[in-house]
């Protein structure tokens, strides 16, 4: 896995790319995570992930309820198909903010 992180329209945005598994998912948690702390509305894009498992979902949702738990908006961004396709099976995709873009969620 490979990140950036970013800002724009007063979001921090976690990009996120590559494989996210068990060996690198706390990374991506502690990515999300100290995003909400810092009270930042956070979005991640996964426009680059090639594979996405349990783990990394969870990291994911983590993100959704501690930004709820905050009143810090959250949502994915550039969803690859990789990833909506877990994302479709464990039903998630009902659940997550998804938009095309920042410049979508924003509007």
């Amino acid at each position: 896995m490979s990140y950036k992180v970013t800002t724009d329209s007063g979001y921090a945005i976690v990009h996120l790319s590559g494989d996210i598994d068990l060996s690198c998912s706390p990374e991506a948690r502690k990515l999300i995570l100290e995003r909400l702390a810092a009270g930042k509305h956070t979005l991640v894009d996964l426009s680059g992930v090639t594979y996405i498992d349990s783990s990394g979902i969870a990291s994911l949702v983590e993100g959704y309820q501690t930004a709820r738990k905050k009143n810090l908006q959250f949502g994915l961004i550039a969803v690859s198909e990789a990833a909506m396709s877990v994302l479709e099976l464990a039903r998630l995709d009902k659940v997550f903010p998804i938009h095309a873009s920042v410049a979508d969620r924003v509007k």
